[in-house]
């Protein structure tokens, strides 16, 4: 696999540089399925990708799966993607959380009891809490779609990603006081749709 240092996701001009060099990198894989590009894309993204799946409750090997699936389906829509509905990042993880609703759509229309086992007691969350995850999953997506796409990367960097306000500042080479003001307002357009949705 290929080094950060050689992609240039990882070192140059900040965390914008990053963002540009993700998309010009997007931009190869949908023009001609560059290979070079797609394995740096691949190198930067996967592990990202891991660790989200990871935090939301899927064990290494779902993890390791839905980053798979992420990425064949990076490889073949990269054509579809358009710059200025969001980064490549935000992008990416929006395909990776897709994947995990719909796996866990799957997962639910597969289950059955075994009729040995009906009154076993399980530490599994019951199926009304994966369908009220999921309902909330589905509510978020929504709300986060309508809303602009500057404030909507503000909010997948900060809950997505975990990072700080002041990384989030660094990344997309705004001040500080313009990201708490986005979030401020983001968080309020999100209250609102969710409170209507619900």
């Amino acid at each position: 696999m290929m080094v950060l240092a050689m992609s240039g996701l990882g070192e140059g001009s900040g965390q914008s540089g990053a963002a540009a060099r993700s998309a010009a990198l997007l931009a190869r894989v949908a023009a001609s399925k560059d290979r070079i590009a797609f394995a740096e894309l691949f190198d930067h993204f996967a592990p990202r990708v891991k660790s989200f799946m990871m935090r939301k409750g899927a064990s290494a090997e779902q993890a390791e799966d839905l980053v798979q699936e992420t990425m064949i389906a990076v490889w073949s829509k990269a054509a579809l993607y358009v710059q200025e509905r969001g980064s490549v990042s935000t992008w990416i993880f929006t395909i990776a959380r897709n994947l995990r609703i719909d796996r866990l759509r799957r997962e639910r229309s597969n289950q059955y009891t075994d009729i040995d086992d009906y009154d076993a007691i399980s530490d599994e969350p019951g199926q009304d809490e994966a369908l009220h995850r999921l309902q909330e999953d589905s509510a978020v997506a929504k709300a986060l779609a309508q809303i602009p796409p500057e404030q909507r990367e503000l909010l997948i960097l900060s809950y997505v990603e975990d990072l700080p306000q002041s990384e989030i500042a660094v990344r997309l080479q705004i001040p500080l006081g313009t990201v708490k003001s986005r979030m401020r307002l983001a968080y309020r357009r999100m209250k609102k749709m969710l409170e209507s949705l619900t």
